[in-house]
């Protein structure tokens, strides 16, 4: 009896002290969280009003051409993969990884991959990696997006691929984060083949020509668009790591609450059982 109070003590004061390190991660990450989700608010702006330059020189220009619009029957797919640098938040990076097998199922695919997670997952499964360079996400500058945004509008003008997707996760709610794709090239939508009657377009006028502005604001859109990306997941692995150590915190104090009922039934028996001893060896001795 003595050696079983003896373990379960041992054991309480273990998951106290694992208790203690979910509690500081979970405080952490809720204290990360909310500045990576300003951060990931405030790089929308610049997105759109670059989606917006874009889509008014596709649109109001009849003649318009550019090699990221027109449609290509390459058959390889280059996909960025942005995951996180650690582990212990949840589903973030399974839920995140099951979504881009499902969605690269039967596709000859290259992942440019952005985490440390994503290098570690597809080298494993020995998937070709277009680099390695930007392994760690949390090292990934604005600078480099654009760098990322350079290397992938040369690797597609060239021929290397005829489709450039991004999957990442997408930060729904503190409670919700979802796995998204999104496609980078080619800019379909920008090349809108309708044309609108009767409205009067903006007489703007580019130089050196349209299709040269917009050729030159497509490599700062996508850059853009990863950036904003990266900070969504951030924010998105940060809120999955806060919600799982808040759980982990829960599943320890519920814990301890149950072992220290057993200790103090336990020691109850043991004292019961050293009074009974005691009372029949005194009546034993009268």
């Amino acid at each position: 009896m003595a050696a079983n109070m003896k373990a379960v003590k041992l054991r309480i004061k273990s998951v106290q002290s694992t208790m203690q390190i979910t509690k500081a991660m979970q405080l952490v990450a809720a204290s990360k969280l909310r500045k990576a989700k300003e951060k990931a608010d405030q790089s929308k702006p610049y997105l759109d009003i670059l989606k917006d330059t874009l889509t008014n020189i596709a649109n109001g220009n009849t003649d318009f051409q550019s090699p990221y619009t027109k449609a290509t029957d390459n058959d390889k797919w280059l996909y960025i993969v942005i995951a996180g640098d650690r582990g212990l938040a949840g589903g973030y990076n399974s839920n995140l990884f099951k979504f881009v097998e499902k969605a690269t199922e039967g596709r000859d695919i290259t992942v440019f991959p952005i985490g440390k997670k994503s290098v570690e997952y597809f080298k494993h499964r020995k998937v070709p990696l277009f680099t390695e360079e930007y392994a760690e996400v949390a090292a990934v500058t604005i600078s480099d997006c654009f760098e990322i945004g350079r290397l992938i509008c040369e690797a597609f003008k060239k021929g290397e691929f005829g489709h450039v997707y991004l999957c990442y996760t997408n930060f729904v709610s503190m409670l919700s984060q979802v796995p998204e794709a999104s496609s980078m090239l080619p800019l379909s939508d920008f090349a809108s083949d309708e044309k609108e009657t009767g409205k009067a377009r903006d007489l703007i006028l580019y130089e050196p020509d349209s299709e040269t502005v917009f050729n030159d604001i497509v490599p700062e859109y996508l850059s853009g668009l990863l950036y904003t990306s990266i900070n969504v997941s951030v924010a998105s692995e940060l809120a999955a790591r806060r919600t799982a150590m808040e759980a982990a915190t829960d599943n320890a104090s519920e814990m301890i609450d149950k072992l220290s009922l057993f200790y103090n039934r336990a020691r109850q028996a043991s004292i019961t059982q050293e009074i009974t001893e005691i009372v029949a060896g005194a009546e034993g001795g009268s």
